[in-house]
């Protein structure tokens, strides 16, 4: 702060010594780098500003005002051309920097590029119409200072409550901490005060499909495309509904579409890729994955893609081009731990172990490092639930909620076997496969309510405050919002893993829904989550300890469920069902109320969309080689034994 004010009154030999000190202590640190360059440019030292502003880019390439810096440093040095490339680099970056656009304006005017020096004029008139709180809160969110963005926007909605450019950006605030919820408020509010406003409406559709609200994301892409249909964004975000409502081939033909006027669009041929391989089409979506990497050569999400097929095997260019661009220190972070899981399943099933390893533990430190996730947070929500859910409680709420028997609840750990059980039970004529479905975390959160804090959550508290009509009317809430997945089958499934937080509440809302929990061998399960780059959520599975002591959770939460609701549960060993298929699938069938019908056994001839990372290993019959696959990393798990044998778990 204080060489801050050394530049802002103009003492900038003073702030460059001041500065070049500080970073004896700390030679990476963000700011330090950029007020040394700003510095350097005031006191004409324009080949070291350059220099460090380098060196700023190599440890911190998302930092939009070294762009900007760059670009005036350019200016002085009298190399407009370059100049203008930093400061378009900039504004694509952060559109809330008004001295960049101030910049572009003159400089593409004697580029001869008179149009773009119009647009950039409309940029600054419109950033002066904004309130400084808002433009600044815009340019930290978009260089990454989420909390310091949200502080200084909430500060200015207190006064300011109608404000819809304040409010959209708190939503897209609340969508990068993945506070879906509050987004879809917010967007919804915008929409009321001013419905015109498409690209509110646009981010509404997102958070909308964030929620698994599906059906409703639709509708309002349909409004978009009434409006544009010719709209590219509006196209894809249209495809990306009809996907998640398992409009698949509808879904394809709009992202082709879209892919034969960008061919080098490596997201639509990812998007593509995705599709096909939830459809069961694997070589065709072989074929895209592989060409949104040539779209992209560092492009870590479609190699990765091809690693989660399970059945793909890389070749050694392709192992040897993932390493070097991994490499690159100018790599974007999701780029790179996706490489890394790459990496370690390609290595894992070249037999090169101790490399593979190093790939899959540098990825989770990657993936944990911009991670929230706390393992006490999972604790206290397991001595919460087991403080509201007493067998005093559920006796005296016997019978309450919707009496349907139609949900089928497969539900543990992630990597556990619940996609084979799924696929099992889909295979049967009367029971409907659907997603993983969000409603019963979603209904628990709205039940917490808005700005919960974890250590004094409503939920479950709040349960006992409410009436059988109010249990009943949640219950009947979860059927008709599911309705959408389904083709009219008597049963169907949900099998969203993180359910077993919520067994109390699922058997108070719907009482005579089917429970069934898929269990592994502890190292076993806890290894295979730790190989696992998940799309979105499942934080707990980033590190051997987290995974440990969210295993040992889990645990001790369907112990407690066990014993307050006995015999509410079968639970399906998944050694059990590679063992003894037959056995496992009559239990199952016979469990859910149904007749046994032969072809639950011929489950891998079932056609229909998974959308899981064992998609393809349920395409096939059983095998059991992946049982004991951790055994091969088995010298460097001892912490995940140590933590694990803390307290005996069940296998």
């Amino acid at each position: 702060m204080r060489i801050r004010g050394l530049l802002q009154a103009g003492q900038h030999s003073v702030a460059l010594s001041a500065a070049r000190n500080l970073s004896q202590s700390v030679p990476e640190n963000r700011d330090v780098l950029y007020m040394i360059a700003v510095a350097e440019r005031y006191l004409g030292h324009l080949p070291e500003a350059l220099a460090t502003l380098d060196r700023l880019e190599t440890h911190h390439p998302n930092y939009s005002r070294l762009y900007q810096e760059r670009g005036h440093a350019l200016v002085a040095a009298r190399r407009p051309a370059e100049a203008v490339a930093a400061y378009l680099r900039a504004v694509h970056m952060n559109p809330a920097l008004p001295a960049s656009w101030k910049a572009l304006v003159p400089l593409l005017r004697a580029a001869g590029q008179t149009e773009d020096s119009g647009l950039a004029a409309q940029h600054v008139a419109k950033l002066a119409r904004m309130p400084v709180a808002v433009i600044t809160a815009s340019s930290m969110f978009a260089d990454g200072e989420v909390h310091e963005a949200e502080r200084t926007i909430r500060q200015y909605l207190k006064s300011n409550p109608r404000d819809v450019e304040a409010m959209r950006l708190l939503a897209q605030i609340g969508m990068k901490l993945e506070i879906y919820e509050d987004a879809e408020f917010l967007l919804e509010s915008v929409l009321e005060f001013a419905p015109d406003y498409h690209l509110a409406r646009y981010e509404y559709i997102r958070a909308l499909l964030q929620r698994h609200r599906h059906e409703t994301a639709l509708a309002q892409a349909q409004i978009l495309l009434k409006i544009d249909p010719e709209d590219r964004n509006y196209r894809a975000i249209y495809a990306t509904a009809c996907v998640a409502l398992s409009r698949h081939e509808e879904a394809l033909d709009v992202y082709r579409s879209l892919v034969t006027d960008a061919p080098q669009a490596a997201d639509l041929h990812l998007s593509i890729a995705h599709t096909l391989k939830t459809m069961g089409r694997q070589a065709e979506a072989v074929d895209a994955y592989r060409l949104a990497a040539q779209a992209r050569p560092s492009f870590g999400d479609a190699y990765w893609s091809l690693a989660n097929l399970k059945t793909y095997r890389f070749t050694e260019d392709e192992i040897e081009r993932m390493r070097t661009e991994e490499a690159r220190p100018d790599l974007e972070p999701v780029d790179r731990w996706h490489l890394c899981f790459a990496l370690g399943k390609a290595l894992e099933d070249s037999g090169a172990f101790a490399e593979s390893f190093r790939y899959y533990d540098r990825g989770n430190e990657l993936k944990r490092a911009e991670s929230s996730y706390r393992p006490e947070q999972s604790e206290r929500s397991l001595e919460q639930q087991k403080a509201r859910f007493t067998p005093e409680f559920l006796r005296a709420r016997q019978g309450v909620g919707s009496a349907a028997p139609d949900p089928i609840f497969v539900l543990g750990l992630p990597r556990a076997g619940s996609t084979l059980i799924e696929q099992i039970l889909a295979s049967h004529s009367a029971i409907e496969g659907t997603l993983e479905l969000s409603d019963i975390s979603r209904m628990a959160q709205e039940l917490m309510g808005r700005g919960h804090d974890h250590s004094t959550s409503r939920y479950p508290a709040i349960l006992g405050d409410l009436t059988p009509a109010q249990l009943r009317s949640l219950g009947e809430r979860y059927l008709a919002d599911t309705r959408i997945y389904r083709s009219g089958k008597p049963y169907f499934i949900d099998k969203n893993p993180n359910n077993f937080w919520h067994i109390g509440f699922i058997h108070l809302i719907l009482p005579n829904a089917k429970i069934i929990d898929a269990r592994r061998e502890a190292m076993a399960c806890c290894f295979s989550n730790f190989k696992q780059l998940f799309a979105t959520g499942q934080e707990f599975t980033y590190g051997l300890d987290n995974i440990a002591r969210y295993y040992r959770a889990y645990i001790d939460m369907m112990a407690h469920w066990d014993r307050v609701l006995p015999g509410k549960i079968l639970r399906v060993q998944h050694e059990d069902v590679v063992e003894d298929l037959d056995g496992a699938v009559r239990r199952l069938l016979d469990f859910c109320g149904v007749p046994f019908e032969p072809q639950c056994l011929e489950f891998y001839k079932t056609e229909r969309s998974v959308r899981t990372a064992s998609s393809e290993q349920v395409r096939r019959p059983i095998f059991k080689d992946g049982l004991d696959q951790w055994r091969n990393y088995e010298p460097w798990l001892g912490p995940l034994k140590e933590t694990l044998e803390g307290r005996k778990t069940q296998g």
